[in-house]
């Protein structure tokens, strides 16, 4: 059969992208049809605006801290309509440049939603394209829970669209996403609450780091209400005031919900019905080691599959994709194993390879390196925040399992230790470092003594 495209991928966010470019720089006829945004979640809705707005939040203990450098600064006059029109400015901006990556590669681009009709075949806006490999990119979409007034929320799509500052916010969650904001909403001034229905948050991470963050974010005056959950929202009558009850007993009156208790993979009217695709019991896409689906012909990555929900992640799984069916010399399967990431709170959370409770688990016999203290930035201010490290090696090879760290750029600076992770660095290698001084990153080669 003569197919009019190689590759029709369904989703231009990062993995979709990726996959596309690529595969159309092998030779392949590509299409790729996006009915919202270019660059997906992250560049529109996800990491790139919520950095920038992380920033802005920092600013303010920058500003503080200039004071006890000598300057005559004031946090005074924070203006949140200019924040996001700045930011707007600068997603446009990326916007374009996808749409150039797309054109310059010869990718075929389609404004519309894409359906998928049969094998094969793909409609967009009343369209019937036919494509001998279908890609399947179309991310992940905010989750709300089905309680009374949940029409008050606001989701993770919508928080970045805030016409104005919410004074008084409660977060709903307890992850990346959930922290972050309640980060950015308190260093912008905002009275911030966090809600979460477990002892403790962060709970896939290592439980030194989720316990300094608790602490961390307690000493800058976010209000956490652990084993908490939210059981109705209503309007109180005054402007933009909502009454939150909660489950646990007492209500809060704040002006903001934000609700960031997860995402969904973006399934909805894709036309799978017309398709043999398998989905797992969270309603992911069954893939195999390759990414093909249950369905010859189709394929599927990023959010829409089991594995972390990382961008990189989702990029090395969309190179992969376009390597291996037009590129077959050159493909290699992605390693999933020791990818770093970081928690853009304030301070940064970062880290990589595994937790102390993971390394137990997994049968290692573990010593665990630790060092907290304060950073040299501070030595002038009254600030009390404190850097926390931690390193979990394996007793019997002393190989380094894991590298772990909460404060200021933790996400630069585990980064370049992701590198020797995966060259498989032992403590030896560690200890053998010369550090750089004075810096906060000398101390990962200076841990001589186990805390245990």
């Amino acid at each position: 059969m003569t197919y009019e495209f190689d590759l029709f991928v369904i989703g231009a966010g990062s993995g979709g992208v990726r996959a596309s470019r690529f595969a159309a720089g092998f030779g392949a006829k590509v299409a790729v049809a996006e009915s919202r945004y270019l660059g997906g979640t992250c560049v529109n809705v996800g990491c790139v605006p919520k950095k920038l707005m992380s920033y802005a939040a920092h600013c303010s203990e920058d500003i503080e801290l200039a004071n006890s450098y000598g300057w005559n600064a004031s946090t005074q006059g924070f203006d949140w309509p200019t924040l996001i029109e700045n930011k707007n400015r600068e997603i446009g901006r990326l916007n374009d440049i996808y749409g150039r990556l797309l054109e310059n590669s010869g990718v075929t681009l389609l404004n519309g939603h894409a359906r998928i009709t049969g094998p094969h075949r793909v409609e967009v806006n009343g369209k019937v394209h036919t494509a001998r490999h279908i890609l399947l990119a179309t991310g992940g979409w905010p989750v709300l829970p089905d309680i009374p007034g949940k029409e008050f929320m606001t989701d993770s799509n919508q928080v970045f669209f805030l016409e104005q500052q919410p004074k008084r916010v409660l977060v709903i969650g307890g992850g990346y996403i959930a922290l972050e904001f309640a980060s950015i909403f308190n260093g912008l001034g905002s009275e911030t609450h966090v809600s979460y229905r477990g002892d403790l948050f962060l709970r896939h991470f290592d439980h030194d780091i989720r316990e300094h963050m608790r602490d961390s974010m307690t000493a800058k005056g976010i209000k956490l209400h652990f084993n908490s959950e939210v059981q109705s929202i209503e309007k109180t009558g005054s402007k933009n005031e909502l009454k939150v009850t909660l489950k646990e007993g007492g209500s809060l009156l704040v002006d903001c919900v934000f609700c960031a208790i997860g995402r969904r993979p973006m399934l909805d009217n894709l036309g799978l019905e017309n398709v043999n695709i398998d989905l797992d019991e969270q309603g992911l896409i069954k893939v195999n080691t390759e990414y093909e689906t249950s369905e010859p012909g189709i394929l599927a990555i990023g959010d829409l599959i089991a594995g972390p929900q990382l961008t990189p992640v989702a990029l090395a799984e969309g190179m992969a994709v376009a390597r291996r069916l037009f590129r077959q010399e050159e493909y290699k399967p992605v390693s999933y194993e020791n990818i770093a990431t970081a928690v853009f709170t304030l301070p940064n959370i970062a880290t990589v390879g595994m937790s102390e409770e993971q390394a137990k688990a997994a049968g290692y016999d573990v010593s665990v390196f630790s060092s907290s203290f304060r950073p040299m930035k501070l030595s002038f201010s009254d600030s009390t925040e404190r850097i926390f490290m931690k390193l979990v090696v394996d007793r019997a090879t002393d190989k380094v399992l894991g590298c772990h760290m909460v404060g200021p750029d933790a996400g630069e600076l585990i980064q370049g230790l992701a590198v020797a992770l995966k060259a498989g660095a032992t403590k030896a290698v560690f200890d053998d470092t010369i550090g750089i001084h004075p810096t906060a990153a000398e101390e990962f080669v200076t841990m001589r003594t186990p805390v245990r």
